[in-house]
């Protein structure tokens, strides 16, 4: 299905530097080479012509030069052990500090290396330089390069080790968040959040109503707000793991197994933050198929962490602003708010007072199965711009005081219902509003249908389960209005 045409030649012109074209059949190509969408939309940027179309072959040879596979790695090390050449190409990084050496280690997990300790290490200079990036990220992508050295870490010749020398962070651009405000002054609200779909490779015109798409937007919300917590179930093929592990490499999606709070929140052992200390969120996807090795010790860990942002783990006191979100399929016959959904979740999560940390829910079966006319085709803004804008309008401090402004609150009103539907409120106003910075130029009537009644619908799920759950727990929420 086409897409608004004007709409696209409207944003073309607004947002020219930063938009691309996108075609489902391209991007299945990128998809077969496990390139995340925010590195592909970089790419296809580079290659494309003024029609948004892009040389097949001219990208394949970019990408077999520049973005090695598991069978090149091995021509590479050998141009740097037997031809003594420097390599560059752009991968996925992680680097850990190694206690016992002071030295840190680097692995590629895209290309299986190293397969041994001590075999790929980062030049101390290099880690000085870019220590934030290199060590606050579990993974990060930039531009390596690398030499080999036969002097290894005990700085003995037999010994040898392939060294990072340089490193450059994928970080294609310069985020300008108040010329994206500015921009959004430019188009309606009907057409901003058609704009807000294509950017996630969406097409607006597969969803069945406005209030569908506030729904799958409201996956967003971890992206633009702190430390916000939602549950979504829902029926396989609906998309969610797509969106939380393609679209924004400041997220970090965990698929089924055991997770230990050592990787959660802080490892001891390897003296390293977790996963809330190093990402915008974390997305615990098939969560049905999660286990954890002491449920007590992470329930007490999680509901301290979801409340307050810290958590302490032996003598290490640490922070973060990670929001975390449980994503799981559900059966048929418990798509109901009036039931208990959450038998559906680990035993670990099934206690009240763990659940009632959780913002708000997701009602994952209101939205359309993944279709092939769902898919993106046409201009729309660039995947890795819009995660950046996403990552930067976290920490404006405005929205949440615009929030409190308008809100009237009943004295009466439990704290955590009115906490929750703020947040909420505040991620909604981030993605659907960015432009609004005092209240007086607040259409009360939208915040109204995208912010606040979807606020109040996905804490109110969470009430009705809690009182199914716990009945000491009420399952009204504050009859919250605008001043």
């Amino acid at each position: 299905m086409a897409i608004n045409y004007e709409l696209q030649v409207k944003m073309r012109s607004i947002f020219q530097n930063v938009t691309v074209y996108k075609n489902p059949s391209q991007n299945d190509f990128f998809k077969s080479l496990s390139i995340p969408s925010y590195l592909r939309d970089w790419i296809i940027m580079k290659f494309s012509d003024e029609t948004g179309k892009i040389d097949i072959e001219e990208v394949k040879n970019y990408i077999s030069k520049n973005l090695p596979s598991k069978k090149d790695w091995e021509l590479l090390k050998s141009n740097m052990i037997k031809e003594g050449e420097r390599v560059r190409f752009l991968a996925k990084v992680r680097v850990e500090l190694d206690v016992q050496t002071g030295e840190g280690l680097f692995y590629l997990p895209d290309l299986g290396f190293p397969t041994r300790k001590y075999e790929a290490i980062v030049k101390s200079y290099v880690l000085k330089t870019y220590k934030e990036e290199l060590l606050s990220n579990n993974e990060t992508w930039g531009v390596i390069e690398c030499e080999w050295s036969p002097i290894g870490i005990n700085g003995r010749e037999g010994n040898g080790a392939i060294y990072i020398t340089d490193f450059k962070p994928f970080k294609p651009y310069k985020i300008d968040l108040d010329y994206y405000t500015e921009a959004r002054k430019e188009f309606t609200t009907e057409e901003w959040v058609d704009i807000l779909l294509l950017a996630v490779d969406y097409n607006p015109l597969g969803f069945l109503d406005l209030k569908q798409k506030i729904t799958f937007l409201s996956r967003l919300l971890p992206f633009v707000e702190k430390r916000i917590n939602i549950i979504e179930l829902a029926p396989k093929g609906t998309g969610k793991s797509y969106l939380m592990s393609q679209i924004s490499k400041y997220g970090w999606l965990v698929s089924g197994g055991s997770i230990s709070r050592a990787r959660l929140f802080y490892d001891l052992n390897r003296k390293t933050p977790g996963l809330f200390s190093r990402y915008d969120y974390v997305a615990l996807d098939e969560i049905q198929t999660i286990s954890f090795p002491d449920i007590d010790e992470i329930r007490g860990a999680l509901k301290g962490y979801l409340e307050s942002g810290e958590y302490r783990v032996g003598d290490y006191r640490g922070s973060g602003d990670a929001g975390l979100v449980l994503m799981g399929n559900i059966l048929e016959d418990k798509m109901s708010e009036n039931i208990n959904m959450f038998t559906e979740l680990p035993i670990a999560f099934q206690e009240s007072a763990l659940i009632d940390r959780f913002h708000g829910f997701i009602k994952g079966w209101d939205l359309p199965r993944m279709r092939e006319e769902m898919k993106a085709e046409g201009w729309a803004l660039n995947v890795e711009y819009f995660s950046e804008i996403m990552h930067a309008i976290r920490s404006d401090i405005i929205y949440p005081q615009i929030v409190d402004e308008i809100l009237n609150i009943p004295r009466s009103a439990d704290t955590r219902d009115v906490n929750a539907i703020k947040r909420i409120c505040t991620g909604f106003l981030k993605l659907f509003f960015p432009h609004i910075k005092n209240i007086n130029d607040l259409d009360k009537e939208e915040f109204m249908i995208l912010c606040l009644k979807p606020a109040m619908e996905m804490r109110g799920i969470i009430k009705k389960q809690l009182h199914i759950l716990d009945k000491e727990y009420n399952d009204a929420i504050p009859e919250i209005t605008l001043k």
